[in-house]
Order: C-alpha cells, then structure tokens, then sequence
C-alpha cells in the first residue's frame, strides 16, 4: 500500500506545501491504487495527461514561491455528474454523454483551491438509481464485499473513498444518493441544504434546462469529518450564476458538548422496515448521549407523513424535462404542490426548535447483493430530508453481524452543516462513533 493512499486531503497538502511530496509524486501513488484496484470499477473516464500537467503545473507554481490553496496539488476524483473542462462526463447515460469545455462552479471552486481532478467515478443512469451501473461503464462494486453494490447514485464515489483511491468526493443527493452510498462503503457523506452549493454545472442537459432545481442538494464525501467541512468550505455559497443560491455564511467550527445537545431519535419511519443491526447502532448511540447528559427522546414531527408522497410528484415533474413527450404539468398544479411542500418542510422547522438533531438509520439494511431485488426500500429513510431541504450526515458507527459497515444519519434544520458536524466530532472525541476504518484488503 502508498503510504499516503489514506492520508486525508489536508495532509496530502500539507506534504506538498512542504516539499516532504510532489504532487507529481502523490498523483502516482493514487493512479497506481486506481490501477491495482480497477476491478472495483470505480474511477472511470480517468484522464491521465490532463492530471500529470495539472500536477506538474503544481509543483512548479510552489517552485516559483506562489502561495499554494488548501488542496494544492491534490489529486481527487468527482461523481460523473459534474463538468469539468477536458474530461468526459455522461451522468451515466449516453444521452449526456460530452467532454465539456467549462468547468462547473464545483469543479471549478475545487481547482481554484489547488486540486487536481483526476476523473470522474461512477453512477446509475440519470443518476436514477441506489445501484452505480450503467451500460457505459459497467457495475461497481462495494470494497467491502464485491459481491454487493456500494450503493447510489453517488456509489463510485463511496466506494473509491473507501478503497483509498481518492481523498476527498463530491457527491449529489436527490433521494439519498450522498447518505446511502457513504453508509453502505462506510464513510462519510453530507447532504447539505437545499441550495447551499451552487448546482452550476452538475447534471447538465443538452437543452441546458436545468431539471433538478428543487429536492437535490450537492455535498461533500471524505473519511473524516476535517476532510468533510474543508471541502464544504471550498464548495459552498452564491456562484454569480445559480441564482437560488443564497449567501447564508458558514459559522466556525467549535466544542460541542454532549450534555448540551437536545437530540430526538427515531428507529425507523412510517413504512420503513429497518434492520435490527442498524436499529441497535442507533439505539447504541443514544443510550450513549443519554448517558454523557444529553436530552434524549424518542420524538419525530407531528406531520401528515402521507405528504411526504408529494416528493415523488415533484421528482417525476422536476425530471421529466429530460424525457420527451412525457407528460407536462401545469403551472397552478407546480405552485399547489410547493404550497404543500411548505408545509411539510415547515412541520420540521418547528421540530427543530425543541432539538438540535435527529439521530435515524440511514437505509433499511447494510449493502445488499448487486442482484437484490428491492432497490427502492432506502428511499423511506431518505427522502423526507430531500422534501424539507434539510442537512444529513452520515457518519459510521461501526458493523453488522455480516462485518458489513452501518452509519448513522444526523439531520438537522436548515443551514445547521457545522452543528451537524460538531455533533458527529463531540460523539468521535467521547469514543462512541468510531470514524472511518479501511476495508480488508485495502
């Protein structure tokens, strides 16, 4: 194994702006894991001289004594689903499949803090599925057992995290396609607020209209929770061109102390059957809060959770853009639904007054088989975040009596990303989550 395969993107830079690496060197390292690791099929339209001169370019500007970014000469991959100039990206179908001439904003906000985008990981078609396969590229595979999916869409990401092929990831999150993927290959995953990260550039479509203007929500994936806010940092806010984007600050970071958190917790949801493994995780972490002084209750929002089905309206009205022919709403009919999206997202906001987060299972079950049947049971731990626009965090909390990672979801209200991440490092710090652990193997 390179000894800096795992290291996280902050040391990675670290080493290049002291000169103890190269990027050129680092960039090796990680192209050569891509290499002994293809099986897993998780980098594809990997662009090899497009990095090597982004890396040399690196070296050379700390040569001439240029002020390096926090990810300067950082090698990193992207969902395919995110421009960036040069390199293919097909969102999995053939339909987007181009080489795009502009980064977006991500892409771009990424290399401007120095980082070398190496190639793009897979995903399912239209990113439409909680499988990474297509007829492009092919099926990825989960680090932790081959035999299972790592999850989707964003599932190439996660697993190439996992594996150590990448440092950090960016992934999108429609109906769970950050949370899923980052719990099933047992890393880290952020769902942010809807409309926290300019979408500039992600999931473009050949009548530049952009189909995923609500519900989806852009966000990093890394192995620690440092990794995690710094890509946060880069990536967020109003881009000059995304105008749903607005300019809410991110606070810092600081202590949190359980005895101060207020934390509401759930086993399942309406019409959700979760496994016993991922019901005792969460039952593990809140006895352990409950025990360090937090306000623990078992409590979910006093809402009609029938309105939850408008998301499926939504998502089928907001996605029909890229299906000619499909059927085409009216105007009257897209402000009632949104009418009743406000409530439902308004049940949350005042939920959120009485607790700082809610603590669920993120999925139903670990990673299934590639060939499993039921594909779409994660979507009812998932979606509801989606429908109210709030943040979700994956976190890993440790294994089922397979040896298959579990994660735990932390959502909170609208903007609340450092809370969430305070939290997660406050249960880290006091032993009970037990942060990222690498794959046999790997």
């Amino acid at each position: 194994m390179s000894p800096s395969a795992y290291e996280p993107a902050r040391v990675l830079a670290r080493r290049i702006r002291d000169r103890e690496s190269t990027a050129v060197g680092i960039l090796d390292a990680h192209l050569e894991r891509i290499k002994t690791h293809a099986a897993l099929n998780a980098v594809v339209s990997l662009d090899v001289d497009l990095a090597y001169e982004a890396a040399l370019s690196a070296d050379r500007a700390l040569s001439r004594g240029e002020t390096p970014g926090p990810l300067h000469g950082v090698p990193l991959t992207l969902k395919d689903c995110h421009d960036a100039a040069g390199l293919r990206t097909t969102v999995g179908t053939p339909v987007l499949d181009r080489i795009p001439e502009a980064d977006g904003t991500v892409a771009a906000r990424l290399r401007a803090a120095g980082a070398v985008i190496i190639g793009h990981t897979n995903v399912p078609p239209f990113l439409g599925a909680y499988r990474s396969e297509n007829a492009i590229f092919g099926r990825t595979a989960n680090p932790w057992d081959t035999a299972r999916t790592p999850g989707g869409s964003s599932g190439g990401a996660a697993a190439a995290l996992a594996a150590g092929l990448t440092p950090v990831e960016v992934g999108s999150d429609l109906a769970g396609s950050i949370r899923l993927p980052s719990h099933c290959c047992g890393v880290y995953g952020l769902k942010t607020t809807e409309h926290r990260v300019a979408s500039t550039g992600y999931f473009n479509a050949a009548h530049e209209v952009n189909p995923v203007r609500v519900l989806s929500a852009l966000g990093p994936m890394a192995r620690d929770l440092d990794d995690l806010e710094l890509v946060l940092r880069l990536i967020s806010g109003p881009d000059g061109a995304d105008f749903d984007v607005p300019p809410v600050p991110l606070p810092e970071r600081r202590p949190f102390r359980l005895q101060d958190l207020r934390l509401a917790t759930a086993l399942e949801l309406p019409w959700a059957s979760v496994d016993e493994s991922l019901r005792e995780q969460v039952s593990r972490v809140a006895a352990a809060c409950a025990d360090a002084g937090a306000a623990v209750e078992p409590r979910l929002p006093d809402l009609d959770w029938v309105e939850q089905g408008v998301f499926l309206e939504l998502m089928q009205a907001v996605t029909s853009a890229l299906t000619p022919g499909s059927q085409r709403r009216t105007l009257d009919w897209y402000l009632e639904t949104l009418h009743r999206r406000d409530a439902f997202a308004g049940a949350w906001e005042q939920f959120f007054t009485r607790h700082d987060a809610l603590l669920l299972p993120p999925s139903s079950t670990a990673a299934t088989a590639h060939d499993a049947e039921d594909v779409s049971s994660p979507g009812a731990m998932l979606v509801f975040a989606n429908l109210a626009g709030l943040p979700a965090l994956t976190v890993p909390a440790g294994f089922d009596p397979d040896g298959l990672p579990v994660g735990v979801q932390l959502v909170g209200p609208r903007w609340s990303e450092i809370r969430l991440i305070e939290i997660a490092a406050a249960l880290e710090e006091a032993g009970v989550l037990p942060g990222f652990t690498r794959p046999p193997g790997y």
